[in-house]
């Protein structure tokens, strides 16, 4: 198995790093179009091995996409990352041309990859991916959701003091911090709903809260999370590396499914070695769905800039 991920700031490099610890494959190759970042960080993650026990080989190449070859799996993260008060939306300008190369020089030496893309905005940069390349739909996946679902069950885990490892909360639509909508009917604590736990008002706060959850972090740290993201992308590797068949929420494209089409954006998908291999229905009541067609439009606004670049 041999894993690529392209990109090789904070995001990509600690990506690369869970997935060579938790041994996902035996070849691992980081890319990144600076000289020497990607060789650097390669070898200063290879000088854990001894120390940790892994035993994947990871190389760094400086946009030499042919030690990409043969790629099971490509993880794009390139682009510029969002800074303080810039929106996803700002940056689909520069960013759409760096993932569709990218995209596009992978698949030249890799034509079986499956493909993760982390580069925002994420749904339209999934979009893209899928639209210029042309492969299957189940080989293209985003993963914003897997993302924003974590920060959902760590702020749900905070309300109600518990172990965010009990928890099981998911959610939907787009990864933006007005469009994404944290499903708190369905999200349960050992599988009692959690609204036996916490009232109307802090189960908002929740929901408030793990919206604006990639946008707080950027106002902390002067840019975008890395840890997180870097450990949501691995969980999606290690699914589909080991057909584990994981529920994860990720932007994938639908076809009529939750009452849309021509657009990828985040629902429930298990994870396997063929990629997305199936979406499940969480039978949204009439304001999660009316929500649902807001965020969709919301997206396909987005998605409508492209045809202007």
């Amino acid at each position: 198995m041999k894993v690529t991920v392209v990109g090789a700031g904070a995001v990509g490099a600690t990506c690369a790093d869970n997935i060579a610890r938790a041994a996902l494959c035996e070849e691992l190759v980081l890319l990144d179009i600076k000289e020497g970042i990607a060789e650097g960080k390669a070898i200063d993650m290879m000088q854990t091995a001894a120390l940790l026990g892994f035993d994947t080989k990871i190389t760094g190449s400086t946009n030499d996409y042919s030690k990409t070859a043969n790629s099971d799996i490509a993880v794009i993260t390139s682009g510029l990352p969002r800074k303080p008060g810039m929106t996803r939306e700002e940056l689909i300008g520069i960013n759409a041309g760096i993932v569709k190369g990218v995209a596009e020089n992978i698949l030249k030496h890799s034509p079986n990859a499956i493909f993760i893309i982390i580069s925002n905005p994420m749904d339209t940069m999934t979009y893209l991916a899928l639209k210029s390349t042309g492969l299957p739909k189940n080989k293209i996946i985003g993963m914003g959701g897997a993302l924003d679902s974590a920060r959902f069950k760590y702020y749900l885990s905070t309300a109600i003091g518990c172990s965010p490892n009990d928890l099981q909360g998911f959610v939907a639509g787009g990864h933006g911090d007005t469009t994404m909508i944290p499903l708190t009917r369905l999200a349960t604590y050992q599988g009692a709903p959690v609204s036996n736990y916490l009232d109307e008002a802090s189960l908002k706060k929740v929901a408030a809260d793990t919206m604006v959850g990639g946008a707080t972090l950027t106002g902390l740290l002067g840019t975008s999370a890395w840890y997180a993201p870097g450990a949501a992308c691995a969980a999606m590797v290690k699914s589909i590396v080991r057909d584990e068949k994981k529920l994860i929420t990720c932007c994938v494209s639908l076809d009529g499914e939750y009452g849309q089409k021509d657009i990828c954006i985040g629902v429930p998908v298990t994870l396997g070695k063929n990629g997305w291999e199936k979406i499940i229905d969480y039978k949204l009541n009439e304001e999660e769905q009316a929500a649902f067609n807001k965020s969709a439009d919301a997206v396909r606004s987005m998605n409508s800039v492209l045809s202007t670049l």
